[in-house]
């Protein structure tokens, strides 16, 4: 444990705040809308949100999960988005080095939960998010892990191997398989977690995508058309690498 208590609680609350704010990026950025104006308000009613309705996670149970004017449901998208960002921030505090290390992964962190909330409602990943995913990566390789060596090269492996990937499948069918959204996704992965983690996330998103579409269409709820939302695996993917990545390398390396 590198963090005493009184700072895993800061950062848990802290999380729980930038989450409030993640849920306002997921929920306008993908309909063109400011991000700070109008204020939080109703979705039906239009009632805006006083400070005590717009607690994280709190008000939503105070509430019962109703607009306090017009009762129309409020989404559990919200609590939950707050919760995980507090996780996420409760656990990169808590098994992290002190360093700029530790901002590099928060950042990278609500990244991936933005990406993921958008990428599951609109199958879309916005290029205002990834883009400079990629250039503020890079920035933090100069000074924290993986160097900036290993991010140039995830940079280009995490973009290259998804457009060669989706170029082959055009060519051989003739029609989409992968947008670019993707490609740039997994080049900004490759900036803050280097080439290494690219190859780990591309094997946990690819393995996880596959047994889920499996299963749809098991369920028959999906054909071998279904249009999963990768991105959504890319962000699980990543995750995992950045906590595990290095203990799965060292695994993997043992058999070679």
């Amino acid at each position: 444990m590198t963090a005493d208590p009184q700072t895993l609680l800061f950062a848990f609350t802290f999380g729980l705040c930038i989450g409030s704010f993640l849920n306002v990026v997921i929920f306008r950025l993908p309909l063109g809308q400011s991000l700070n104006r109008p204020p939080s308000r109703c979705m039906r009613c239009g009632q805006a949100l006083r400070w005590r309705d717009n607690i994280p996670v709190v008000s939503w149970i105070l509430l019962g999960g109703k607009c306090r004017k017009c009762r129309a449901p409020i989404s559990m998208q919200y609590p939950i988005v707050e919760l995980v960002t507090a996780l996420l921030f409760l656990l990169v505090v808590w098994l992290t080095p002190p360093g700029p290390l530790v901002f590099s992964r928060l950042i990278f962190g609500c990244i991936l939960i933005a990406l993921f909330g958008i990428d599951l409602e609109h199958q879309i990943l916005p290029n205002t998010i990834t883009l400079p995913g990629i250039a503020i990566g890079l920035i933090f390789s100069f000074i924290a892990p993986p160097g900036w060596r290993s991010s140039l090269i995830g940079i280009v492996l995490g973009g290259g191997v998804l457009y060669g990937i989706a170029w082959a499948y055009y060519l051989v069918r003739r029609e989409e398989g992968l947008g670019m959204g993707d490609v740039k996704m997994l080049a900004m992965i490759g900036a803050f977690l280097g080439w290494k983690a690219v190859l780990v996330t591309l094997v946990l998103s690819s393995f996880s995508g596959a047994l889920l579409g499996l299963a749809l269409i098991a369920a028959q709820r999906g054909g071998m058309r279904l249009a999963l939302p990768f991105g959504t695996f890319l962000a699980l993917g990543a995750l995992a690498a950045m906590f595990a990545g290095d203990p799965l390398i060292a695994w993997y390396s043992q058999f070679f």
